[in-house]
């Protein structure tokens, strides 16, 4: 290996050598070590024939020795590249064990297919043939969707597959937006075509249809640009889902009930259809015709209590930052044989770790969360849980470096704050101000209430949960955007009508749309929740309270 060296390093390497050419041969004295970050990568003896204070010439040298020629390349490129300016320090690692992850694939994928199979027969129950021919468009959604990650190479991570499923809500709110503006026009006008009737719905709900997936479309980009690794993974998935599930229920699902409605079997037996009869929460809604709004303060006074126990909840529970914001190390294990939470957190700290949170996990397992926690430290905590426990296996382990922890925390501010901006500025353009602030107070109150609700759980805000925030947002704001689209459109039509009529007419109107689309939301939701195990289970409890929550907030306290 030659070395040449630059400007004035030549004479400090004659220095150097010269001195070390004082030592007798072999004594290790007489050779120089090449160090790189505290790690000796050469160690070379001054060859015989240097003398003492005479050192090797500055303008170049050799290192030789019985290293193969791979050996010598590795040498050469350690001593050009120098020391590194900064020490390396690890700001962020998560390991799954292959048992953990296994096991989470499979029980996330059987939810998501047990939740997309009961969402889909719900559909088909609610419209029949039309519903039927929306659950083949889902199909055709998987298939573009899976193709798309597949060409952008996107790595799919437990958080990306639940994206995945929670896009097929989108795509069957399409569709049920679709439906009940067809059914509307069937009612309205008994003698038109079924073709004509469906071509209206698809026209009349296109604004509707756009606007919820835009908002769904602005909580992904804040997930991609300022969530973590597996957050950004599910603001990926999730953009390309909603973008899939517009095209399978616009265009897919828009010909194959096309070409259904022109045959003259569907057309003579309207009931077969599933649009040519108005529904049975449609027609509840024209017989009781209920007076949602005639004391509309008594529900902005319902929202606020429980705001008020919210944040009630938060104050005196206090949130459980994960170790995701806060910095730290969460490690989970698996033991042979069964050790309660209190037992190990005696011998926890026996060991040391007086200042570890032990809790359970999974199927009988326990997660250690700790501070700063090096390797080392690491394996005498598990050896404390063997003593216990037995054959001890970590199965998950995470570090986030405290740096780390305060930017996440930071962007996670950040991007709850542009989500509200973002989407108040949008709803003002598309709508009126008075809209936009109304949709705004109530995704604030949503957000209140999810936080609360944790908080009152104890269950741990963290990454995943922001992602579950954030799809919540957007969730909200499209509940509201739907009702607003309605009383800008009766509203237009009617301008002599007081608001608060046109405000009952469009709630009344939307209804079936919201409880078909929570419907079949809550169809996928419950399936992670109860199948997809620990993993998914927080976010999928999250995103149930907060449709929940949303349902409600857009109805009883935007319209108010």
């Amino acid at each position: 290996v030659s070395l040449e060296f630059r400007k004035g390093a030549g004479q400090d390497w004659k220095k150097l050598t010269g001195e070390a050419a004082c030592h007798p041969a072999g004594d290790d004295r007489r050779r120089v070590a090449i160090v790189l970050d505290e790690k000796v990568i050469s160690s070379p003896q001054v060859d015989p024939s240097v003398g003492c204070r005479a050192g090797l010439p500055s303008g170049a040298t050799q290192i030789t020795g019985s290293f193969s020629a791979d050996e010598a390349r590795d040498l050469a490129l350690l001593i050009k590249g120098g020391a590194l300016p900064v020490p390396v320090e690890i700001v962020e690692q998560r390991t799954v064990g292959p048992t953990l992850g296994a096991a989470a694939i499979d029980a996330s994928a059987q939810a998501a297919l047990i939740g997309a199979a009961a969402t889909a027969l719900f559909i088909t129950v609610v419209y029949r043939l039309f519903g039927a021919l929306a659950a083949m468009a889902l199909g055709a959604y998987g298939v573009i969707s899976y193709a798309a990650l597949v060409a952008l190479g996107v790595t799919l991570t437990l958080p990306g597959l639940a994206g995945f499923v929670l896009a097929i809500g989108m795509a069957v709110d399409a569709n049920v937006l679709v439906f009940e503006r067809a059914r509307e026009e069937c009612a309205d006008r008994p003698a038109r075509s079924l073709r004509s009737a469906l071509t209206t719905g698809f026209q009349k709900a296109w604004s509707a249809v756009a606007d919820s997936n835009a908002t769904t479309l602005i909580a992904a980009g804040l997930l991609f640009f300022l969530g973590s690794g597996p957050v950004k993974g599910f603001g990926v998935t999730l953009a390309i889902g909603v973008v899939a599930s517009m095209f399978s229920a616009l265009v897919i699902a828009r010909a194959l009930t096309e070409i259904a409605a022109n045959s003259r079997f569907v057309s003579d037996y309207r009931g077969v259809n599933g649009i040519a009869r108005p529904g049975a929460v449609r027609t509840w809604l024209v017989r009781k015709d209920p007076k949602l709004f005639r004391k509309s303060a008594r529900w902005l006074v319902v929202s606020a209590a429980l705001v008020v126990v919210a944040v009630a909840g938060i104050v005196v529970r206090g949130v459980d930052l994960g170790v995701e914001f806060t910095g730290g190390r969460l490690v989970e294990y698996s033991t042979s044989r069964p050790v309660d939470v209190e037992t190990a957190r005696d011998r926890i700290a026996a060991a040391g770790f007086g200042d570890a949170e032990v809790t359970t996990a999974g199927d009988g397992d326990l997660s250690v969360r700790t501070g700063k926690l090096d390797n080392d430290g690491e394996h005498a905590l598990r050896a404390a849980l063997a003593d216990e426990g037995g054959e001890t296996t970590k199965v998950r382990d995470e570090l986030i470096g405290p740096s780390l922890g305060d930017e996440l925390r930071r962007n996670a501010l950040i991007a709850l704050g542009v989500a509200v901006a973002v989407q108040l500025a949008y709803l003002a353009v598309r709508f009126r101000w008075t809209f936009a602030v109304a949709s705004v107070v109530a995704m604030v109150h949503d957000v209140i209430l999810v936080v609360g609700a944790f908080a009152w759980l104890g269950r741990p805000v963290d990454g995943i949960f922001l992602a579950a925030l954030l799809t919540v947002i957007g969730y909200s704001v499209n509940d509201s955007v739907v009702v607003f689209d309605r009383v800008r459109e009766l509203w237009g039509a009617n301008r002599r009508t007081p608001l608060d009529t046109i405000a009952r007419r469009a709630v009344l109107q939307t209804v079936p749309r919201t409880v078909n689309t929570g419907m079949g939301a809550l169809f996928i939701l419950a399936a992670l929740a109860v199948l997809g195990g620990d993993s998914l289970a927080d976010f999928a409890l999250a995103l149930l309270i907060g449709i929940v929550v949303g349902t409600w907030s857009s109805v009883f306290t935007a319209v108010p």
